[in-house]
């Protein structure tokens, strides 16, 4: 069974850095798409990003370019996101999620495989 953790969430004050991991055990390959996905207080989950592999290849929601990098070390089964420039709306639980595939999406609904999650609060 697969399994996601996620960690590095916390407080920051406006402008800082975060990087959040997403530890995969379980069934492991190289052909997958991992996604990360937010959600607010009173909103629906949202996508952040996604990194396909064995190429890399990445894709990002327009209200992060430029300042969230998604990343992966395959050797530690882990995918990052680094967050720099925080800004308050940034504030959400954060969530990895896999699926078995290259194709990158966007939707919640096609990844199987999710986190718990980790709480990232930005202070004004």
């Amino acid at each position: 069974q697969v399994q996601l953790v996620e960690s590095g969430g916390g407080l920051v004050q406006a402008g800082g850095s975060l990087r959040l991991a997403c530890v995969v055990s379980g069934r492991t390959s190289n052909i997958y798409s991992m996604g990360w996905f937010r959600q607010a207080p009173g909103k629906e989950r949202e996508f952040v990003g996604a990194i396909v592999g064995p190429n890399g290849r990445t894709r990002y929601e327009d209200s992060v370019k430029g300042r969230f990098t998604i990343s992966t070390d395959n050797i530690k089964n882990t995918v990052y996101l680094q967050m720099n420039s925080l800004k308050p709306e940034d504030t959400a639980v954060y969530y990895c999620a896999l699926r078995w595939s290259t194709f990158m999406v966007s939707s919640t609904r096609d990844y199987p495989f999710w986190g718990q999650g980790t709480q990232v609060t930005v202070s004004s």
